[in-house]
C-alpha cells in the first residue's frame, strides 16, 4: 500500500467521523481498566520477599511470578489489538477483562508456587487482550486536538500506573501484614474487575466492522503471522526476563529473533499482496515514517525509563535498609510530577509536534542525571536530595509518552488503530524488560566490586545513556518533519 493511499484512507475515516456523545465516558473505562493490567506489570515487585516467605519456594521460582506475567503480556500485545479490530473492541475488552478478573483471582487464591505461575500467565496474556483496545478506542472515538487529549490522559495512566505500583504494594502489604497481605495485590482487582465490566457492556461501543476493501471486511485472523511475531517477541523477552533472574543461558535465544522476525515479516507481505486480512501491515513502517521513528523512541524510552523504579527500589531496601513502602514513597515524587505535565503534554502537542517530546526528554534525562549524582547521599537525607531529582525526572517523563503515542498514530488508520497501537506497546514492553536487566546487571556487577551507593549510581549513568539515544532519536524524527 502507497504513503497516497494511506492519505487516502485517513481522509476517508476523517470525513465520516461522527463524534460519540459518550466518548470520554468510555475513554474513563478503559484507563481504568488500562491502569489495572499495567499496574500488574510493577506491583508485584515489593511482594517478591512477602510471597516467596508465604509459599516457601525458591527465588527463580518466585522470578517468574513477576516475568511471566511480562513474557504473556508482550506475547499477545498485537494479536489483541488486531483481534479487537476484525471482532470488536468491545467484544476484546469483554473477553479480556473476564479473563484478568478470574485469573487475579486465583492468583490471590492460589495454594502454591506453581498455581500462581499458571495464573500469572494467564493474567498476563489476559491483558494482552486488554491493553491495546484502549488505544484502538482513542483512535476510532478521537479527531484533531480531542484525541491528543485523550492520548495525554493514556500517557498519563502509563506513566502513572508504572510509578504508583511499588508503593501500591507496600501500602498493601504493610496495612495487610506480609504473610497473606501479597494476595490483597491480586483480590483487589475482582471487585474493580467486576465494575469495569458491567460499565463495557453499557458504555463501550463497537467499532465498525466489516466495512472497507475486502480486506478490511475478512474478519479472518492471521494465526501463522501470530504464531511468528509471537516467537519472535518471545525469542527477545525470555532471554532478557531470565537474565533479570540470573540466568545466561537462554540468551542463545536471542540468536533465533533476526529469521523469526525476517519470517513474520515476509509472511505480512505475502499475505497483503494475496489479498488477505494480515496481523500488522509492515506497509506502517515503509509508508508511515512517523510511526517507525516513534516505535523507537518508545522503546529506547522505556528500555531507559523502567529499569530506574526497579534498581532504586532494591538499592533503597537492600542497600539503604528502607522498608518496601518508605523506598516507594520516596520514588512517588516521579508519579507526582508524571501527572502533572502527562495531560498538558497531550493537549499541546498538535500545537508544537515533536518538539515537545525534545523538551520532556532533556528534562527527564536532567532529572536522571541529578538522581545519580546524588543518590550516594547518605540514607537520611534522600528525601531532600534524590526525591526532588525523582520529581524532575517525572516531570519531564509525563511529557513523554503521550505525544509520542499521539504522534506515531497520527496516520494510522482508526481501523488499523488496535493492532498498531499492539505492536507500539509491544515494543514498550521489550524496552522494560531489556531496561530491567540491563540496569539490574550493571547495578550487580558494580556491586560486586563497589558499595551500594556506587553500583546505584552506574546503574542509573546507563540508564542516563538509553534516554540520550531515545532523545537522538526524537531529534532525527524532528529533523525529518514527524
Amino acid at each position: 500500500m502507497t504513503q497516497d493511499e494511506q492519505a487516502e484512507r485517513t481522509t476517508a475515516d476523517e470525513t465520516t467521523y461522527v463524534p460519540d456523545p459518550q466518548r470520554w465516558r468510555v475513554l474513563a473505562v478503559s484507563l481504568v481498566v488500562g491502569f489495572m493490567s499495567l499496574l500488574d506489570v510493577t506491583i508485584v515487585n515489593v511482594a517478591v520477599p512477602s510471597i516467596r516467605a508465604g509459599l516457601d519456594t525458591s527465588a527463580a521460582t518466585i522470578q517468574w511470578v513477576v516475568s511471566g506475567y511480562a513474557l504473556a503480556f508482550g506475547v499477545t500485545l498485537v494479536a489483541g489489538g488486531r483481534l479487537g479490530d476484525a471482532h470488536g473492541r468491545r467484544r476484546m475488552m469483554t473477553i479480556g477483562l473476564v479473563g484478568f478478573t478470574v485469573s487475579s483471582a486465583a492468583v490471590g487464591l492460589a495454594p502454591n508456587a506453581a498455581a500462581i505461575v499458571l495464573a500469572r500467565l494467564a493474567q498476563g496474556a489476559s491483558a494482552g487482550l486488554l491493553t491495546p483496545q484502549s488505544s484502538g478506542l482513542i483512535q476510532q472515538l478521537f479527531r484533531g486536538e480531542e484525541r491528543g487529549r485523550a492520548f495525554g490522559m493514556f500517557g498519563f495512566t502509563v506513566a502513572i500506573a508504572s510509578a504508583t505500583g511499588p508503593l501500591i504494594g507496600g501500602a498493601l502489604i504493610g496495612l495487610l501484614g506480609e504473610e497473606n497481605g501479597w494476595r490483597s495485590l491480586f483480590l483487589v482487582n475482582v471487585p474493580i474487575g467486576l465494575v469495569a465490566l458491567v460499565l463495557i457492556l453499557r458504555l463501550v461501543p463497537d467499532n465498525p466492522v466489516g466495512t472497507g476493501d475486502d480486506v478490511e471486511r475478512d474478519p479472518r485472523v492471521d494465526l501463522r503471522g501470530a504464531m511468528l511475531l509471537g516467537l519472535a517477541v518471545l525469542a527477545v523477552l525470555y532471554p532478557l526476563i531470565s537474565l533479570e533472574g540470573g540466568v545466561g543461558l537462554p540468551l542463545l535465544l536471542l540468536l533465533a529473533f533476526p529469521p523469526m522476525a525476517w519470517a513474520f515479516v515476509r509472511w505480512e507481505v505475502r499475505t497483503v499482496r494475496l489479498g488477505r486480512p494480515p496481523l500488522l501491515d509492515v506497509s506502517l513502517l515503509r509508508g508511515l515514517p512517523g510511526y517507525a521513528n516513534g516505535l523507537l523512541v518508545g522503546t529506547l524510552y522505556f528500555t531507559g525509563f523502567t529499569g530506574i523504579f526497579l534498581v532504586l527500589s532494591v538499592h533503597l531496601q537492600e542497600g539503604e535498609g528502607f522498608s518496601p513502602l518508605r523506598s516507594a514513597l520516596l520514588l512517588t515524587p516521579f508519579a507526582v510530577g508524571a501527572a502533572l505535565t502527562s495531560p498538558l503534554a497531550g493537549r499541546l502537542v498538535g500545537r508544537i509536534g515533536r518538539r515537545i517530546t525534545l523538551l520532556a526528554l532533556t528534562v527527564m534525562i536532567t532529572g536522571t542525571a541529578l538522581a545519580a549524582w546524588l543518590v550516594t547521599s547518605p540514607s537520611d537525607s534522600l528525601w531532600w536530595t534524590l526525591a526532588p531529582a525523582m520529581f524532575l525526572a517525572g516531570i519531564g517523563g509525563g511529557g513523554v509518552i503521550s505525544p509520542n503515542f499521539t504522534l506515531t498514530l497520527a496516520e494510522v488508520p482508526p481501523r488499523m488503530g488496535g493492532a498498531a497501537g499492539g505492536a507500539l506497546q509491544t515494543g514498550q514492553r521489550i524496552g522494560s524488560a531489556l531496561g530491567a536487566a540491563l540496569l539490574m546487571t550493571v547495578y550487580q556487577s558494580v556491586g560486586t566490586v563497589a558499595s551500594a551507593p556506587v553500583a546505584a549510581r552506574s546503574a542509573l549513568l546507563a540508564a542516563l545513556a538509553v534516554l540520550l539515544v531515545a532523545l537522538a532519536a526524537a531529534v532525527r524524527s524532528w529533523r525529518l518533519g514527524d
